[in-house]
């Protein structure tokens, strides 16, 4: 249920009709669940901001005669990084490992090497860059002399290092989905505040609410939603009411 928040400090506000749940709903898609390896004790790593890379880097290395290709990308959920492991993949190598990360859950495959010896040092080269939502896959090419399972281990997450240490980064922040009730003559206020704060996904739902109100929804960076609210409030001399998932 949507959280009601208003600029008053009542703490009673009328529920909202099943339109306006839908509205807001839809602002708020579940992703597929995630296949993880470990239990996911929390999904807080998922909230606030994150560190991924801007796009798909890759590094190759020799190592006795074998060639190991690393291909990063950024990816959003389980779904994606099937995609991307389908677009990279070398049908014609030897092996094609991989493991990936999206807040507390990942997964990885050693597609045939050893247990333990390609898709986990892939993972902890991951965990180890400080980057979320980033897939690695590395294809191997056997080129006869044999490794170890230390030698493996090494081979694997040295070239997912190197190549997640070369790539490009961006930091990204979560939008937190919100709705506001406002009268049709505060919604030029209310547009101009929403530009400022570089809103996003802003839809206007003239069917709910009461007459000469209309219900206004958009996202905004988690980091901006207090300070928003307050602008919002210094310039409107009417009572308003904000709705969050």
């Amino acid at each position: 249920m949507p959280v009601a928040i208003t600029t008053t400090g009542y703490s009673y506000c009328h529920k909202l009709n099943h339109r306006l749940s839908a509205s807001l709903s839809s602002l708020c898609t579940a992703k597929n669940p995630m296949v993880t390896t470990a239990s996911s004790s929390s999904t807080a790593s998922n909230a606030g901001a994150y560190t991924t890379i801007k796009e798909t880097v890759t590094c190759e290395k020799e190592i006795k005669k074998s060639k190991f290709i690393a291909i990063a990308g950024p990816i959003s959920n389980e779904q994606s990084a099937h995609s991307f492991l389908n677009q990279v993949k070398d049908p014609r190598a030897t092996h094609n490992c991989w493991a990936y990360k999206v807040g507390d859950q990942y997964r990885s495959n050693d597609d045939g090497e050893p247990s333990g010896t390609a898709g986990k040092p892939i993972h902890s080269a991951i965990v180890s860059s400080g980057l979320d939502r980033v897939m690695v896959v590395v294809i191997r090419y056997f080129g006869g002399i044999k490794l170890g399972t230390g030698g493996l281990v090494r081979a694997y997450g040295g070239v997912a290092s190197e190549c997640l240490r070369n790539a490009p980064t961006c930091l990204v922040k979560s939008k937190v989905p919100i709705g506001v009730e406002i009268p049709f003559d505060l919604l030029g206020v209310l547009y101009h505040q929403l530009q400022s704060f570089q809103a996003e996904d802003i839809k206007q739902d003239y069917d709910t609410g009461k007459d000469g109100i209309t219900m206004v929804s958009f996202k905004v960076d988690f980091d901006r939603v207090e300070k928003l609210e307050e602008t919002i409030k210094a310039n409107c001399s009417r009572e308003l009411v904000f709705y969050k998932h």
